[in-house]
């Protein structure tokens, strides 16, 4: 009779034989089975081909199971098949599973119960909606393998303290589900810390954030103070960045230094803008560092085939250089406008080049019809700049007002309206919400 170290020995034995054999069988395929070493793997040739035959049918090659081999140690059956069920359930569609699988191949390994579906509610209690969970999950199916008492949802905490409104947390993950997997201490809050320290308040950080959630993204010691360090260096005004952040983000986040020095040297060459009239334009509208020259030439050759200087369409564009955004057919309408019913004099638009930004159809029409109908004349600034509630206290006063530089936005932070009390409530103040005094022209 054989003992029984005797069956245990030949138990072993008879696996290392079958092991050597599926080994082998992989080799001939093209598979590296050296980091399988440590795996178990099935005892027969037939079910080792059955896995790389199911995977291959999804779309990967035998280049991508070398990649990560180790998911040739999930069985078809109690695996890869109910794991893949559910993606498909959740909006993954099938034509993209293989794509899935290769981005994210650990999926394999999870447990549809235990570690997938509970990723999933918590997008859904986020108010990430249903139909964009399988979208969100392409983009980072990292997701699926983190904890959520951990990084999940300490980030998203973090967010809803400093200002962002919890519904706006799905559209957020929806449109940069990255966020969730940064750590708060090392990545969001280093960020949020410096754009506060450089006048941003709270607040406004986390407005910028519900719009654009790709800014957590932005690395802070290789991209964004090197940036904030080339706007100074252009001649950027300290107090002035928290107004070009907010009003552009992205600026935060480009390739900055060859954006500004490619655009100051064609102002500087095109429209004879000096160096320091460049950094005034990129206070006023920071979006021209990304503008294209060729859109801003149309609107600046248009003024100067108007028999306008070169040197008087620098100074608009230095005063308004929304102007050079301005489509060629508005800015041909609004001008013969200006010539034929207005019949007023150049030398107005030159003081008041903020007209060509106003609708002709909306403001400059009804509001001119209406000054002209009780023989009143005034300048372009008080006829367009104010609101229609203020225009129409205008026109019943009977009487032309002082002019005035309009709104200004102080960040410590009150609005302020020239001749108007302060419009603000008295209530206490947290810190939070006291901001730098910076003023701000709206």
């Amino acid at each position: 009779m054989p003992t029984v170290t005797w069956g245990v020995v030949q138990g072993r034995r008879e696996k290392l034989v079958s092991r050597v054999i599926v080994c082998d069988f992989l080799k001939t395929l093209g598979i590296v089975p050296e980091e399988l070493e440590h795996l178990e793997l099935p005892s027969t040739v037939e079910i080792m081909r059955e896995r790389v035959e199911f995977l291959q049918k999804l779309g990967l090659t035998i280049d991508d199971i070398n990649e990560y081999p180790l998911m040739l140690g999930c069985s078809v059956r109690k695996n890869m098949i109910p794991v893949l069920g559910y993606l498909e359930k959740i909006g993954i569609q099938r034509s993209k599973m293989g794509e899935f699988v290769k981005n994210y191949p650990q999926v394999l390994h999870a447990s549809v119960v235990v570690e997938l579906a509970p990723v999933v509610k918590f997008l859904r209690g986020i108010d990430v909606e249903k139909q964009d969970i399988g979208y969100v999950l392409q983009k980072y199916p990292e997701l699926l393998g983190f904890k959520l008492e951990g990084t999940m949802s300490t980030s998203v905490a973090y967010l809803v303290s400093i200002g962002v409104c919890p519904r706006d947390i799905g559209p957020m993950v929806t449109q940069y589900p990255y966020f969730l997997g940064m750590r708060v201490g090392t990545m969001i809050k280093p960020l949020v810390d410096y754009l506060v320290s450089l006048g941003l308040p709270k607040k406004i950080l986390a407005r910028m954030f519900e719009k654009r959630a790709y800014i957590l993204g932005y690395d802070l010691e290789e991209t964004v103070k090197p940036n904030v360090e080339c706007l100074l260096s252009f001649g950027i005004r300290r107090e002035a960045l928290p107004f070009i952040i907010a009003q552009y983000t992205q600026i935060i986040g480009l390739p900055l230094k060859a954006k500004l020095s490619v655009q100051q040297y064609f102002f500087n060459l095109k429209l004879k803008i000096d160096p320091e009239g460049f950094s005034q334009v990129i206070e006023k509208m920071p979006q021209i560092v990304s503008l294209n020259q060729n859109v801003i030439m149309k609107p600046v050759e248009f003024l100067l085939g108007r028999g306008i200087p070169s040197e008087d369409v620098a100074k608009m564009v230095v005063k308004c250089p929304q102007l050079v955004a301005v489509r060629v057919e508005l800015l041909k309408n609004s001008y013969y406008f200006f010539k034929t019913e207005m019949g007023r004099p150049l030398k107005e638009l030159l003081e008041f080049p903020e007209y060509f930004t106003y609708s002709l159809e909306s403001r400059i029409k009804p509001r001119y019809q209406r000054l002209k109908s009780r023989g009143i004349r005034s300048s372009l600034n008080w006829l367009l700049n104010c609101s229609d509630q203020r225009f129409e206290e205008r026109l019943q006063g009977n009487y032309i007002e002082t002019e005035s530089i309009g709104p200004t936005f102080c960040m410590g932070g009150k609005l302020e309206l020239p001749g108007n009390e302060i419009v603000s409530d008295e209530d206490d103040e947290s810190d939070d919400e006291v901001l730098y005094r910076r003023t701000v022209s709206l």
